[in-house]
């Protein structure tokens, strides 16, 4: 189910009366309520997914109970071994399997070697890297003491499972969500106004900037080799907002749905376009990813504890395997490697010299680097990238702009429109939710309630957020 679909638009208001009006006196049914909902969220694209994420719930109840029952340093790391084995060599079949069947083919026949198609004949199961992500931050942090594992399956159950976040985050860690779902929840006036405002302004983001910029960005992608530089590197910077929008978009709309549920969401996103640095970036841009890499590999691969050498390994390591997270292709590998490699120079050049750059020569240099990276992030394949490139590189600046001018036009003032409310809200150092409890409940709803109606139906042609893929 999609949150800018017609299906969400008639879910989610019956599972909110059913919530607060039906099974509010009784926590144990209202947490059943957000499980079974969740399950037919989850289930709405395909029911046979639902095995899978029940799996892994079940997996990971039992691992948690396990490592908090003993003491024993061996048993305790066998029993994380099973959670890291299962998920991952789930997450790694259903995900990479192909992927590395075809390179390994690609491979042998380079060394004159044929190979048997290897490829099995699967689908990917939406958010399957996220809520894997999720269950895996729950026993890690059982195993370092940090965290005790629940004794209740219903509220881990609906901690995996919780419909908000579920398919493209943000991901939560159980010592955030799960004391949040194992207490008594009342509803709060103020937190449904900013979910409300957060919810309509994601959507906005979502459907009027991000589906439009998608229009003229998956013309000139979907064939690069016919069209101008100019139009290319117009394409590449509707591509850079539009992922934003719509990750932010639906991070919006994920963090105000939890919060009409009476949930707190961590943020996700802050302004990353206003970076200074590619590690100011990173602390911005899709935040509950970035802090997991960090608190979950990095960290766990030494950090920076074991000198500099060990700490470049460590961030290239970490890059990398962010960047296959997003996605089975090589485009992924080297979009984190460019990332990674960045992020070591910075180390490097703060440790060396610690010199000081303007703050707009910084958000300069921060976003043309973004903004060439995500070329690999985009394109259709490595040849489609290496062209693209060229023609940023050596620009015929004799061609002329090729494209749908309607399109551009449209693109460009919504884009106008977002990038100048987000730097309304970047100077003013303020939070979306903000404008949400300044509007009295009455007149807010009325507002979102047609503006969600209309975009839903003369906007939206519910095309998939970008990270389902992910």
């Amino acid at each position: 189910m999609l949150f800018n679909s017609l299906e969400y638009l008639i879910f989610l208001p019956v599972v909110f009366f059913l919530y607060w009006f039906a099974t509010n006196k009784n926590l144990r049914i209202q947490n059943l309520l957000l499980l079974l909902s969740s399950y037919v969220f989850y289930g709405w694209w395909d029911w046979r997914f639902l095995s899978l994420i029940i799996f892994s719930s079940i997996l990971d109840y039992c691992v948690g109970l396990k490592l908090d029952g003993t003491q024993v340093d061996v048993v305790r790391k066998r029993w994380l071994y099973v959670s890291l084995i299962s998920n991952l060599g789930l997450l790694a079949i259903f995900k990479y399997f192909n992927f590395f069947a075809e390179s390994f083919s690609t491979a042998m026949l380079g060394l004159g070697w044929k190979v048997d198609n290897l490829t099995l004949d699967i689908i990917l199961p939406v958010g399957i890297s996220f809520y894997t992500f999720q269950t895996l931050s729950y026993t890690l942090d059982i195993y370092r003491g940090k965290f005790n594992a629940t004794k209740d399956w219903l509220v881990f159950f609906t901690y995996v499972s919780f419909f908000p976040q579920l398919v493209a985050g943000p991901i939560e860690r159980a010592s955030h969500l799960i004391p949040q779902i194992e207490k008594k929840r009342s509803f709060n006036e103020k937190w449904f106004n900013e979910g409300i405002f957060q919810i309509f302004i994601g959507l906005f983001r979502k459907i009027v900037i991000a589906d439009n910029l998608a229009v003229y960005v998956d013309t000139v992608y979907g064939n690069p080799d016919i069209y101008g530089s100019s139009t290319v590197l117009i394409a590449t910077i509707f591509y850079s907002f539009q992922i934003y929008f719509d990750f932010a978009g639906y991070s919006d709309i994920a963090i105000g749905t939890a919060k009409l549920f009476g949930f707190e969401f961590n943020p996700n996103f802050n302004f990353p376009y206003f970076s200074k640095s590619i590690t100011e970036f990173w602390r911005r841009w899709h935040m509950s990813l970035s802090f997991w890499l960090r608190d979950y590999l990095y960290i766990s691969l030494g950090g920076n504890r074991k000198g500099i050498k060990i700490t470049y390994r460590n961030l290239m390591i970490t890059m990398l395997l962010g960047g296959l997270w997003h996605g089975s292709s090589w485009n992924f590998v080297i979009w984190g490697g460019i990332h990674g490699v960045l992020l070591s120079i910075e180390k490097f050049t703060k440790s060396k010299w610690n010199f000081k750059v303007s703050p707009i020569i910084g958000v300069c240099y921060t976003y043309l680097v973004v903004l060439y990276s995500w070329i690999f992030f985009r394109a259709q394949s490595f040849s489609d990238a290496v062209a693209i490139l060229k023609k940023l590189t050596f620009p015929n600046l004799e061609t002329p702009f090729i494209g749908n001018i309607n399109s551009f036009i449209v693109s460009l003032v919504m884009l106008l429109i977002g990038l100048s409310f987000d730097f309304f809200l970047f100077k003013k150092n303020q939070i979306v939710e903000d404008f949400g409890s300044m509007i009295s409940t009455k007149k807010l709803v009325s507002l979102v309630v047609i503006s969600i109606m209309l975009l839903t139906l003369f906007y939206s042609s519910s095309n998939n957020f970008i990270y389902f893929q992910f």
